[in-house]
């Protein structure tokens, strides 16, 4: 890296009007970078909204020639679309590039990365990599899940996911709460997001005229958990439906392990893997266990009575503040 961008104290925060973009804001403004200057970007219809930065006054700005000029870090926090609209103009900055949007999961320039996958995986901290990639909440739970079983002899798994509507921004948020007064005040209901009644309802898809797609969703998470497993001798099968949430992602899974396998031997390989296990007779993982939490939470896992050797998983994990927490580490260790 050039010496003017190793010594800068600029941040851009590309998709900055996005529930993603106002959390790792927010995180970053927490942590020893509170005080850099940070820059917000976003497209052209979220231009010029009002927001703050530092404690001040900030306006989103849109993308223009010298955007990126001079910046320590750029994350990408809006559509994946919008990445890849603006990656090349990015890398012209020579600034480290941390992709949240999933756009770069499948990249060969990209290195996907969150806290203990180094560890999981037993390799050393790629810290010259120009590009990086954190996964989504979901992508991270499928990857630690994996690769934890994995030291307990697992064969086959199988990832179920259940997305809320948060994961579609702030007009999903609307559009669930909408629809939610409409149906309980027995009005026909709006949807113009998901073309499709997300209130009240499981669906494994949205309606035909809805940009958001849970099988786009399906083939992001894949992605990305193909990337942190590598060469991995075990791949997950993966899955995702909506749930009637506003926030948090929770999970089912399902493996087959070495049947020497006991509960008491697979919950510390779980807790030696990071994640947060509830407590025997605690309430299980929830969206509401979950808000606000930077640790994937799972319960205690749970012997399939039928077949020896099978195990069921819950768990849940903030599917906002996981990856932008997980993306200031690395920023922390990149600095």
């Amino acid at each position: 890296m050039p010496p003017m961008e190793r010594e800068s104290h600029r941040i851009v925060i590309a998709g900055a009007s996005s529930l993603l973009g106002a959390e790792l804001k927010s995180l970053l403004e927490e942590s020893k970078f509170a005080g850099w200057d940070f820059r917000l970007l976003d497209e052209e219809n979220a231009a010029g909204t009002l927001t703050e930065a530092g404690g001040e006054a900030a306006v989103i700005q849109p993308v223009e020639e010298g955007s990126f000029e001079r910046a320590r870090f750029i994350f990408f926090t809006g559509s994946p679309t919008f990445t890849k609209t603006n990656l090349a103009a990015a890398k012209h900055s020579a600034g480290k590039i941390v992709d949240l949007s999933g756009a770069l999961a499948c990249e060969a320039e990209a290195v996907i990365w969150f806290p203990k996958l180094d560890e999981l995986r037993q390799a050393d901290f790629p810290s010259s990599a120009a590009t990086y990639a954190v996964p989504s909440a979901a992508g991270a739970a499928a990857t630690v899940l994996t690769l934890a079983l994995m030291r307990c002899g697992a064969r086959k798994i199988a990832f179920q996911w259940f997305q809320p509507v948060s994961e579609a921004g702030r007009a999903g948020i609307e559009e669930l709460e909408s629809q939610t007064g409409q149906l309980l005040s027995f009005q026909s209901v709006g949807q113009p997001v998901f073309d499709a009644q997300v209130a009240f309802n499981m669906l494994d898809a949205y309606g035909a005229a809805s940009a958001h797609k849970l099988d786009a969703v399906g083939e992001r998470v894949r992605a990305e958990v193909n990337a942190c497993l590598g060469k991995s001798a075990v791949v997950p099968s993966i899955q995702v439906t909506h749930a009637p949430v506003f926030y948090g992602t929770t999970f089912s899974a399902y493996a087959e392990a070495d049947p020497a396998a006991d509960a008491g031997k697979i919950a510390r390989v779980f807790a030696d893997a990071g994640f947060a296990i509830t407590a025997r007779g605690e309430a299980g993982p929830s969206s509401v266990s979950a808000a606000g939490e930077k640790a994937i939470q799972l319960a205690h896992p749970k012997a399939d009575p039928v077949h020896p050797g099978t195990w069921w998983f819950w768990g849940a994990a903030d599917n906002i503040r996981l990856p932008a927490w997980n993306a200031v580490k690395l920023a922390e260790k990149l600095a």
